[in-house]
């Protein structure tokens, strides 16, 4: 009966799925600024224009957002792709799209210009740059999130579906302060023969890869869960000119465990950074939140009406969300 029982246990145990999270309980801190660049899964519909004074692509059913993956039954992945099939076929294509997780099939009769070039009616791109704000690194794993929110298509404001992309070092030039109802913006230098990393995933929590650049370790932050999270004073972490880290202190009002992103509700209340920025501007997403030795979170939204308060990430929120 004891062996019995005791073979019956370990069965159990064995059977039982491994969910176990791997990120390290102490992470490298980021808080650079990093340029961006996503390669879009397939080639993405943003624009039409008229051919013989028709919209040939979007009277066929097309629409903006629509992600090319094929042309004649020949896999598209680039702009490069879409042209050369298009100069090689007689004109008469199928379009294979996905819109909305769901693939649909248009066909074109393609006309020529003067300069015998088939004319398709459609805008298109197939990569989108910006920048952002690098949150950590996991130094066990070289795993690294950044943004702590998606990054979207500005035609559709849909998630960008991406097959790949890369970090670049990045320098900050200039500071556009927010102004009620007007979020301000970091400007910067993208140097895109830097790469420091390389992002396989745009979710909802963040872009997150593998860094494949050097980094210090010599200082690691805890891991917050969010019941060690306390409101009150705390700090964030951003570059406002060129590539120098700084701290800004922040007041942290509000803990919510029930929303996936808006987790932390703050208001800055560092005069220096108020007097720079007037508050959270477009580029600080991703910027690590620090209270004491603990890192428990990203900033991620602005409060547009009132660019001083913002809200952020959990950072195991994160972290968990870049193992998936």
């Amino acid at each position: 009966m004891i062996k019995k029982t005791f073979l019956f246990l370990l069965l159990t145990i064995l059977c039982i799925p491994n969910f176990v999270l791997a990120y390290s309980d102490y992470i490298v801190v980021g808080g650079e600024n990093i340029g961006i660049e996503l390669k879009t899964d397939g080639v993405m519909v943003v624009g039409f224009y008229k051919v013989n004074n028709e919209y040939i692509a979007s009277n066929a059913g097309i629409e903006i957002g629509d992600r090319i993956i094929a042309i004649n039954n020949q896999k598209i992945s680039s702009i490069y792709d879409l042209t050369n099939n298009i100069k090689s076929s007689d004109g008469n294509i199928a379009i294979e799209v996905v819109r909305d997780n769901i693939t649909k099939q248009f066909t074109l009769q393609l006309p020529k210009d003067a300069n015998n070039n088939y004319k398709t009616g459609i805008y298109v791109k197939d990569s989108v740059t910006g920048i952002g704000t690098l949150t950590y690194i996991d130094p066990n794993t070289k795993l690294f999130g950044a943004l702590g929110h998606e990054i979207t298509d500005s035609k559709t404001g849909k998630m960008l579906v991406i097959s790949g992309g890369s970090i670049y070092e990045s320098n900050v030039t200039d500071i556009e302060p927010s102004v009620n109802g007007v979020p301000g913006e970091k400007n910067a230098q993208i140097n895109l023969e830097n790469i420091q990393g390389n992002i396989n995933e745009n979710t909802n929590k963040g872009i997150f890869g593998t860094y494949t650049d050097e980094f210090d370790n010599s200082k690691l932050y805890k891991v917050a869960q969010p019941n060690n999270i306390n409101k009150g004073k705390a700090e964030i972490l951003t570059v406002l000119d060129d590539n120098k880290i700084e701290k800004y202190e922040i007041e942290i009002t509000d803990i919510n465990n029930k929303q996936d992103t808006k987790n932390i509700s703050f208001k800055i209340i560092d005069q220096d950074l108020l007097a720079k920025t007037n508050g959270i501007v477009q580029g600080m997403s991703g910027s690590p939140i620090i209270q004491g030795e603990y890192i428990i979170g990203a900033v991620t939204h602005v409060v547009v009406d009132n660019p001083h308060k913002g809200y952020g990430i959990f950072i195991t929120n994160m972290l968990e969300e870049g193992e998936n």
